[in-house]
């Protein structure tokens, strides 16, 4: 299938394990990609691979943000989808947190995508046509151990994405979220190894009895980003395993 082809997007958090397994995703069906990240020289390694624009730095500062979006536009002359997967919690108790931990994982959760949506929306708003897809968390739903600070940094996504979803329908932008519980990540498989503790009592609150596979991830934000899921927005779409249902 190749359901983006003559489409532009703009992936944030796209060197991290679950941004690459979306940007591999989209650019396989056609999409031109532009990448943003923090580590430059997975970006680079990654934007390499394929034929994308690499912008990096701190997606969390606007400039940063509007410097991605802008050299999407000055090389395609537009963008059809942005992707905010750009993330990252300080995984915790709450009293362990400290005012740096928590400011961090504000940044790198919500003002990445605050800043994103606001540099593509009035291209998207021009063009009549967008789509928005953030990545977000099923353990916003579930109050999973040691996530609180990390889920306020995603219910605030969620919470932008039903605003953002009915202020902006009237241009045929749609804006979901795709929440993924426990992913298959490097990370993960790392703390499995070790016998990390939390990583049992993470999988076992998942009926599947497993962590999700990042190209189960990256498959829902393909499916929210092509034309065909035009009457789906405002949506926070869990890819859970059934950790949480309805």
């Amino acid at each position: 299938m190749r359901g983006f082809e003559g489409r532009v997007a703009v992936v944030t958090g796209a060197a991290s394990p679950i941004g690459q397994a979306i940007a591999r995703r989209l650019h396989e069906e056609g999409a031109k990609l532009a990448l943003g990240d923090l580590a430059e020289a997975e970006l680079k390694a990654l934007a390499d691979e394929l034929g994308a624009i690499a912008v990096p730095g701190d997606l969390s500062r606007e400039d940063v943000t509007n410097a991605l979006v802008d050299a999407a536009v000055q090389a395609h002359g537009r963008v059809d989808i942005l992707v905010n997967n750009a993330g990252g919690g300080v995984i915790r108790k709450f009293l362990d947190h400290t005012p740096e931990t928590l400011r961090a994982t504000l940044d790198r959760n919500l003002w990445t995508c605050l800043w994103a949506c606001r540099a593509v929306l009035p291209h998207m708003i021009a063009q009549n046509y967008g789509r928005i897809v953030n990545v977000g968390a099923d353990s916003v739903r579930n109050g999973l151990w040691e996530h609180a600070a990390y889920n306020a940094a995603k219910g605030g996504m969620h919470g932008l994405t039903t605003g953002l979803a009915r202020e902006f329908a009237p241009y045929e932008i749609t804006i979901n979220t795709v929440a993924p519980c426990m992913v298959r990540t490097p990370l993960v498989d790392a703390a499995k190894a070790s016998g990390n503790p939390l990583f049992q009592k993470f999988t076992d609150v998942i009926p599947k009895g497993r962590p999700a596979e990042m190209t189960e991830v990256a498959s829902m934000v393909a499916y929210l980003a092509r034309d065909e899921a035009s009457f789906v927005t405002g949506q926070v779409v869990s890819v859970n395993g059934g950790s949480t249902m309805l």
